[in-house]
């Protein structure tokens, strides 16, 4: 095992882990697929028999798990920005079960019963998760973080990815790059529930940036691996995405070459390699 964890225990769907053992149940993260490469993120109290989903852009896969487990409940839905591929199983889940939906204030989230803010605590399954604005994909994106002693997690939608951030739909490369600092900010075991499975096309794009960064390539080496395997790639980790992602190594002087190498220029800041990067990976 590398220094990074990069055989961290992962399932063909998601991963089971403890969050506070003398004070908390179980929680168990399932992926469900949807589209062709999104995840729903299933959230599961299992002592309750209590579920919540994330970003359920589609209520088949949803629907399709109650279906299969008739004892459990879908108590809440939450959002983390208004984009079709996240929103649109809302109405028909809440229709359905009854659930309640937690989307961003900013932003019009469709049958939305409580409109989140930055910093706004909430409690879903029993967990407190505090929301975190991170505008930069969409002006009004939302993340949710469980701040745990042994293992904290992030629902961050479209704005972290594996080995990549999204894509600046709305927001400036400002917005997105102190949205991502913001996150970075979180502890090192942090786990990151993103929701695309992007891992191998943003690793080819971290190796054009920095060819020589051997932790790249032993994560390019290992998630080709899973992928053959039929194994998503998720959840990471901050530690993993700090020493692999070029978006959040902007800092880096390795990086900062490869950046005015290619736009052919001396960058500033910062904020203006961020911005060079993410130009250069929309054409990439």
């Amino acid at each position: 095992m590398s220094s990074l964890g990069f055989n961290f225990p992962i399932g063909l769907l998601g991963c089971a882990f403890v969050t506070d053992l003398a004070t908390r149940p179980m929680l168990k993260i399932e992926a469900l697929p949807a589209f062709t490469d999104n995840y729903i993120w299933l959230l599961q109290d299992e002592a309750a028999r209590t579920c919540a989903v994330v970003d359920p852009g589609d209520a088949a896969p949803v629907l399709a798990w109650l279906h299969a487990h008739p004892d459990w409940r879908l108590s809440t839905i939450l959002v983390t920005h208004h984009h079709h591929d996240h929103v649109g199983g809302v109405q028909q889940l809440k229709a359905a079960t009854g659930a309640r939906v937690y989307g961003p204030a900013a932003e019009n989230i469709p049958a939305c019963d409580e409109a989140l803010g930055d910093n706004q605590r909430i409690e879903v399954l029993g967990q407190d998760l505090r929301v975190i604005a991170v505008p930069g994909h969409t002006l009004g994106h939302i993340a949710y973080f469980h701040a745990d002693a042994e293992q904290p997690w992030l629902l961050c939608g479209d704005t972290l990815f594996a080995a990549g951030c999204g894509r600046l739909f709305e927001g400036t490369a400002a917005q997105m790059f102190d949205s991502l600092q913001r996150l970075a900010r979180a502890p090192d075991n942090t786990l990151i529930y993103c929701t695309h499975e992007y891992t191998q096309s943003n690793l080819r794009f971290a190796q054009a940036v920095e060819p020589n960064n051997p932790e790249i390539a032993e994560r390019v080496r290992e998630v080709a691996q899973w992928r053959a395997a039929d194994r998503i790639s998720l959840p990471t980790t901050l530690e993993i995405e700090r020493a692999t992602n070029p978006f959040l190594r902007s800092a880096i002087p390795a990086v900062r070459e490869a950046a005015e190498q290619h736009c052919g220029s001396r960058l500033g800041s910062d904020v203006e390699v961020f911005a060079t990067l993410r130009a250069w990976k929309d054409r990439f």
